[in-house]
C-alpha cells in the first residue's frame, strides 16, 4: 500500500498551527511566573500526549507532576518556584496555598533563602512533593487564602500566626513591625485567627507578642537613626543632632527627643504607629511635647510609614521650619 506524503501546503498549516500554539503558550507563561499547570495547558489546547511530546523535545520541562515549565527548571525564578509548588499541592477538591516561611517572603514580611517551599492545604491531604514541605490544616478556609503576584497564599494574618510557630520570637517581632511598614498590619484578622486557631502551634507566641510588645519597637534605634539620616541627605535638609540631651528649662527631667535641630528649635519624633502602645506611653509622649511647646520648641510627629513611603510630605514641613 502506497504511503500517503502530506503535502507541503498541508505540512506548512501545521507548521503554522504549531508556531500559533508555541506563541500562546508563551503569552500565557509569561504572566505565570513561565509555570503552567497541565489543566491550563490543555485549556490552551494541548492534549496530555502532546505534552508529553514537548517533554521529550525540551520545549517543556517538567517541574512537578502536572506542573510544567517553559524554560529549564533551574532557571526558574523564586516566585516560579513558589507557583510550581502551589499548583502542584492544589487538588480538584481543594485549594492550597504559600504558606509559612514562604509566604511570610512573598508578603515582603520576612526574608526566606530556603529552597524548599511551603505551602499549606486543608484537611489531611497525605500526597508528598519533592521539593515542598505540606502543611495540612483542618481549620483552613478559602478566607486565609489570597493571591500576591498571580500565586495563591495564606492572607498577612493567617501567615503570622503560622510564622509564629517556626521561628524566633524577635523574627516574629521583626516580622509585625514589616507588616507595619507595609501597611498590612489588621489587628482584627490577626484576633479572629487566634479565636478560630487557638490550639495552633504559634497562637501562643503570637498572642503573647501582641500583647507584651509594640508594634515598631523591634526597629532599632541605629536602624532608625540610619534611615533618618540617609532622609536628610536625600532631601539636602541639615543633619540633626540624634536623641541628643534638650532641657525645656520648665523642670523635669532631660529629654532625648529623636531629631534635634537646636538652632532653630525643632525637634522630630518618629513613632511608627505602634499600635499597641500603653495608656501611660501615650499620655507621658503628650506631657514631653507640651514641655518643649512651652519652652519654644517645635515638636514634629511623624511616623515610620511616612518616613518610608512618601517622605516628600515630611520633607517639605521640615524645610520651611528649618529656614
Amino acid at each position: 500500500m502506497a504511503t500517503t506524503v502530506p503535502s507541503s501546503r498541508s505540512a506548512g498549516h501545521l507548521n503554522d498551527a504549531t508556531r500559533r500554539l508555541d506563541a500562546q503558550l508563551t503569552d500565557a507563561a509569561a504572566g505565570r511566573h513561565l509555570v503552567l499547570a497541565l489543566e491550563e495547558l490543555t485549556a490552551l489546547g494541548l492534549t496530555a500526549r502532546a505534552v508529553q511530546h514537548r517533554v521529550g523535545a525540551s520545549r517543556l520541562h517538567r517541574v512537578h507532576r502536572r506542573v510544567y515549565a517553559v524554560v529549564p527548571v533551574e532557571m526558574l525564578t523564586v516566585r516560579g518556584r513558589y507557583r510550581a509548588a502551589v499548583l502542584a499541592c492544589t487538588g480538584s477538591r481543594h485549594a492550597a496555598g504559600l504558606s509559612t516561611r514562604s509566604a511570610a517572603d512573598l508578603h515582603g514580611l520576612r526574608a526566606c533563602h530556603r529552597r524548599t517551599v511551603e505551602v499549606i492545604v486543608p484537611g489531611r491531604s497525605t500526597h508528598r512533593h519533592e521539593g515542598i514541605q505540606v502543611h495540612r490544616s483542618i481549620n483552613l478556609t478559602p478566607d486565609d487564602i489570597t493571591v500576591v503576584d498571580g500565586i495563591a497564599v495564606t492572607t498577612v494574618a493567617r501567615t503570622l500566626l503560622d510564622l509564629a510557630a517556626v521561628v524566633p520570637r524577635r523574627g516574629l517581632e521583626r516580622a509585625l513591625d514589616q507588616a507595619e511598614i507595609l501597611g498590612v498590619f489588621d489587628l482584627d484578622a490577626l484576633i479572629d485567627q487566634l479565636q478560630r486557631n487557638p490550639k495552633h502551634p504559634g497562637a501562643g507566641r503570637l498572642r503573647a507578642a501582641l500583647s507584651q510588645y509594640d508594634v515598631g519597637s523591634a526597629i532599632t534605634d541605629s536602624e532608625l537613626e540610619e534611615r533618618f539620616l540617609a532622609f536628610c541627605r536625600a532631601h539636602a535638609l541639615p543633619a540633626p543632632e540624634w536623641r541628643a540631651a534638650v532641657d525645656p528649662g520648665n523642670g523635669g527631667v532631660l529629654l532625648r527627643p529623636d531629631a534635634v535641630w537646636r538652632d532653630q528649635k525643632v525637634v522630630v519624633e518618629c513613632d511608627g504607629e505602634r499600635i499597641h502602645r500603653t495608656r501611660r506611653a501615650f499620655h507621658d509622649d503628650r506631657a514631653r511635647d507640651q514641655r518643649l511647646v512651652a519652652a519654644g520648641w517645635r515638636v514634629i510627629r511623624t511616623t515610620w510609614k511616612q518616613l518610608t513611603e512618601r517622605p516628600h510630605e515630611l520633607a517639605a514641613i521640615l524645610r520651611q521650619l528649618l529656614r
